[in-house]
């Protein structure tokens, strides 16, 4: 007997005594690792038409440029090439990244690397190196993990794109970012991710997809991005979890603050 049958034969045991639960409301569900249809419902996959730089949804494609840019991003065009994000970042896909990030729910990555993958097909070829957003080692002591990582490692596992989980490495200790103007957010940022001198080699001229839980104003991803194409990467992609949409009463080019990292 094989070790996948007894896997599954073992998985199909537990199921029998602690029946599979959706990942937000405890519900049953078919199979552990999943979301409830009535949840699913809840969810926004971030869909066409969006923004091919910066992932933000348009109302209409009307509202995008001939190069697929929204008008933000044809003004000004990000330092990375494209952006692709599995949710929009409202209630309930805060809830799974949140929980991911604060709370131990290791599970809730598989079900947002699974989407992040799918969203991300097209920016996950082959010769592409998974990158995730660095945390300081001070913040790694007391989540003990970093929830970018545990995400790029499990869109590795399901995508056979390689994964260079200590690519870079956050030197300066931030301050939070949720209360920042994105102004601030790039003053604090500044020289604050450095690239591991290990891993230079391993970057030159590939694609670099660098991941994340959520992209707001993109400052991070910017310095991450900047810190990536001066050691050599051919191009650098964003890939999330969570877009967090605009907000339209204020700025339809300004995003609402992330909840504090």
């Amino acid at each position: 007997m094989g070790w996948k049958h007894v896997r599954h034969i073992g998985g199909a045991a537990l199921d029998v005594l602690f029946p599979p639960s959706c990942l937000l409301c405890a519900a049953d569900v078919v199979q552990a690792g999943l979301v409830c249809a009535e949840c699913f419902g809840r969810l926004h996959p971030v869909v066409a038409p969006c923004c091919d730089a910066c992932a933000t949804p348009q109302t209409a494609a009307a509202y995008l440029g001939a190069d697929g840019l929204c008008p933000a991003c044809e003004r000004q065009h990000p330092v990375w090439a494209h952006a692709r994000a599995a949710f929009l970042y409202d209630q309930a896909s805060r809830d799974l990244i949140l929980q991911l990030k604060y709370a131990d729910r290791l599970e809730n990555a598989r079900f947002l690397a699974q989407r992040m993958r799918q969203a991300g097909q097209d920016i996950l070829t082959p010769d592409a190196v998974l990158v995730p957003v660095p945390v300081h080692r001070w913040r790694l002591m007391g989540r003990r993990y970093n929830q970018a990582a545990v995400l790029a490692l499990a869109v590795a596992r399901r995508s056979g794109v390689r994964c260079v989980p200590d690519a870079l490495v956050r030197s300066k200790a931030t301050t939070r970012l949720a209360s920042f103007s994105p102004q601030e957010r790039k003053a604090e940022m500044r020289n604050a991710i450095t690239l591991h001198p290990v891993r230079a080699a391993g970057l030159d001229g590939r694609s670099v997809v660098l991941v994340d839980d959520v992209l707001t104003t993109g400052a991070t991803a910017s310095v991450c991005t900047q810190v990536l194409l001066e050691a050599g990467a051919a191009s650098v992609s964003l890939l999330v979890a969570g877009r967090v949409p605009a907000q339209k009463e204020v700025d339809l080019d300004f995003p609402v603050m992330e909840t504090p990292m």
